[in-house]
């Protein structure tokens, strides 16, 4: 296996745990965590029964994580045939990931919206999810450049020796 395949492999194995962590997190933990006490479905049908579109919110969450999973897929497509580079490839896949923390921030306000509406949880209606999210983009958006200067750096040594 080419070091751009273990590449492609991991960081699309990456990006689909980052978007399944964003929506278990927005679709199950953050409202179990709003409305404690209460099974998920019971939840669930005390918006729908306070007139929240809920097919909407999770149709909505389910779209923004899948739109980083379909980056990723097409990154690593166009990456494998297009002879891009592993450390250009592991960069793109990064950059997906980094850029992760945007929808990572909305995915939570579909659904949590209706639940403070309907709910009125308190502030401690939290999860360390979004944060762990959080953290993981800012670890890629701060190895992007990293990868670029050990790239550059690499270059420069091969163009000395030769």
């Amino acid at each position: 296996m080419s070091v751009r395949a273990i590449v492609a492999t991991i960081g699309v194995v990456l990006v689909t745990a980052y978007a399944a962590l964003m929506a278990v997190d927005a679709l199950v933990l953050y409202p179990l965590a709003a409305v404690p006490g209460h099974p998920l479905s019971q939840i669930y049908d005390g918006l729908a029964r306070a007139d929240m579109n809920v097919a909407l919110d999770i149709t909505a969450d389910l779209v923004m994580t899948g739109i980083g999973v379909v980056l990723a897929i097409l990154a690593i497509t166009i990456g494998l045939r297009g002879g891009i580079t592993a450390p250009a490839l592991a960069s793109t896949l990064l950059g997906i990931l980094a850029a992760g923390a945007i929808p990572a921030w909305y995915s939570g306000v579909f659904l949590g919206m209706d639940i403070a509406d309907t709910y009125a949880p308190g502030d401690d209606a939290q999860t360390v999810w979004p944060q762990v999210l959080f953290v993981t983009s800012l670890a890629a958006l701060v190895a992007v450049p990293v990868i670029a200067i050990i790239t550059a750096r690499r270059r420069r040594v091969r163009a000395v020796a030769a």
